[in-house]
């Protein structure tokens, strides 16, 4: 059914909605109803979207974030919802998140989720609205006085940390986050001068066994001219191309049982040409012959397993000794940080390690110091620790588990109660972890309970009592207010041509445009 009124017989006018939810509010909403029959249309030329006929109030929707999470709750709403409008709110000047700054550039096939996006910005009641940050610019209360409902979809924008010396990088050189680095060569614009030196030796470490720290052992271990045809920035492809890596260790405090790696990103690994894998073969076939009756139950988990086990088969039949490796270091946490005392104390030498046992029942084994200590001598480090949220002023947080409190999207206040009006969708809801399609699927949730509240007439965010919420159309005057020159859809696509045809001028998908300022010279401001 489309998004439009049918006439039945002709003594009787009538609303049908495809969305039963959509029915309900405008019947809730529209007490003028009888007044206005000219909405019930009879031929398809004539059809239009609830939210463009007289007397009919639009549910106005907030989402803060334009990444996978966002735009999936978006397209839920405005396909289910025929009245509904959604603004969406971005810091940055470029939409799609992680999609964009996230993905590694050798995957372009994650990356198409952004033409579904583009579908969900071709609906005329979508409205992006880039180049704001909430808190600075614009706040919540700004937000509620012109929204009847709000989703919180920032994600997790800090990283966990170790808790040791120097680890931030501002005293000892080349040590970085998983974020900034993944940043550096995907171009998010607060890390485009981050300068990693990978010409100071030929051993990199990745702290962290999972799918973000082999990327980045993939990117620095692989063909760069392999890498030049993909959408890596032009900056970060010069700095690789004079690497001396060739070596990368990644360290994980627990076992290969223990891993959060996916079976595609590890075979990518194992399979990557002319780079060795190396680990402790046999502490891993021991772990695998002592729990193989555990690992036969868990068929992802015994996929990994086979996977290291053919890495180890195939790195015992290499003839031709190739000039990279990788490593899977197992057993060792991070204690220290090695300034390097030999050339200039200001940079990162290696570093110090507890070796560990493990303890407890499978499901919870936990890494235990046997207290002996050895030394890892490496330039570059790279802590792929897992990303966490943080609050937002005016929203409850929970800050144990580094979430917004909720219920199947709908957030909770400090005494566990239903907050009108409030979502939230992705890994500010359910915690960083998981690939799109899984952010897709919590999205559709968060979603759903929207159309239910609806549905059930649930309270949304109070009016102040000053007309209808105009949404975006009142926020962005606002914003004009403040000096704050703010980012469209059609703006952003009008980057997105200058970076396509940048690449098409190297031979690449796109050449990424990394800075504010930049973009808005593209738009003539």
């Amino acid at each position: 059914m489309s998004n439009c009124f049918r006439r039945f017989p002709p003594t009787i006018t009538t609303i049908k909605l495809f969305n039963k939810s959509c029915e309900k509010y405008y019947l809730h909403n529209t007490s003028n109803f009888s007044q206005h029959p000219s909405v019930c249309y009879t031929t398809k030329q004539q059809q239009r979207p609830i939210s463009h006929v007289a007397g009919i109030n639009p549910f106005r929707l907030a989402i803060i974030g334009s990444g996978p999470a966002g735009f999936y709750t978006a397209q839920r709403v405005l396909k289910s919802c025929s009245f509904a409008t959604v603004d969406m709110y971005e810091a940055l000047p470029a939409p799609h998140g992680l999609v964009r700054y996230g993905v590694a550039p050798d995957h372009p096939e994650v990356k198409n989720a952004q033409n579904r996006f583009d579908e969900v910005a071709r609906d005329p009641r979508y409205r992006f609205v880039g180049n704001v940050s909430i808190g600075t610019n614009l706040t919540i209360n700004d937000l509620k006085a012109h929204h009847d409902a709000i989703v919180l979809s920032y994600g997790a924008t800090e990283e966990k940390t170790l808790g040791i010396e120097f680890e931030d990088g501002a005293v000892l050189k080349n040590i970085f986050s998983a974020r900034e680095f993944v940043g550096w060569y995907n171009g998010m614009p607060q890390y485009r001068n981050l300068m990693p030196d990978l010409t100071r030796s030929d051993t990199a470490v990745v702290i962290g066994h999972g799918n973000v720290g082999l990327d980045i052992a993939r990117i620095l271990l692989m063909d760069v001219d392999v890498l030049a045809k993909t959408d890596i920035t032009e900056y970060a492809l010069s700095v690789l191309r004079n690497s001396k890596i060739r070596n990368v260790v990644l360290l994980g405090r627990r076992g290969p049982l223990q891993v959060s790696f996916t079976a595609k990103e590890l075979r990518e690994m194992m399979n990557l040409p002319n780079v060795k894998f190396v680990t402790d073969s046999n502490f891993v076939n021991q772990e695998i012959k002592t729990h193989a009756d555990l690992i036969s139950k868990d068929r992802p988990l015994k996929r990994l397993m086979q996977i290291i086990e053919k890495g180890l088969i195939n790195t015992i039949a290499i003839n031709n000794q190739p000039e990279k490796s990788w490593t899977l270091k197992f057993l060792r946490t991070p204690i220290e940080f090695i300034p390097n005392s030999k050339t200039n104390p200001s940079y990162v030498q290696g570093l110090r390690l507890n070796v560990n046992r493990l303890e407890g029942p499978f499901e919870k084994r936990i890494a235990v110091p046997i207290g002996d200590v050895e030394e890892l001598e490496a330039s570059l480090v790279v802590k792929s620790l897992g990303y966490r949220s943080i609050p937002l002023e005016g929203v409850p947080f929970d800050h144990k588990r580094g979430l917004i409190p909720n219920v199947k999207g709908k957030i909770l206040d400090e005494e566990g109660n239903e907050l009108p009006g409030f979502y939230v969708s992705g890994w500010i809801k359910s915690g960083p972890s998981g690939v799109i399609a899984a952010t897709m699927y919590d999205a559709f949730e968060t979603a759903e309970t929207i159309l239910s509240d609806i549905d059930q007439k649930k309270p949304i965010i109070p009016s102040s009592g000053i007309g209808p919420k105009q949404g975006a159309d009142a926020i962005i005057p606002l914003l004009k207010e403040r000096g704050v020159r703010t980012v469209s859809y059609d703006d952003w696509k009008k980057v997105e041509e200058k970076e396509n045809e940048l690449g098409r001028q190297k031979g690449k998908p796109r050449e990424k445009v990394v800075t504010t300022e930049q973009v808005l010279e593209i738009l003539g401001n």
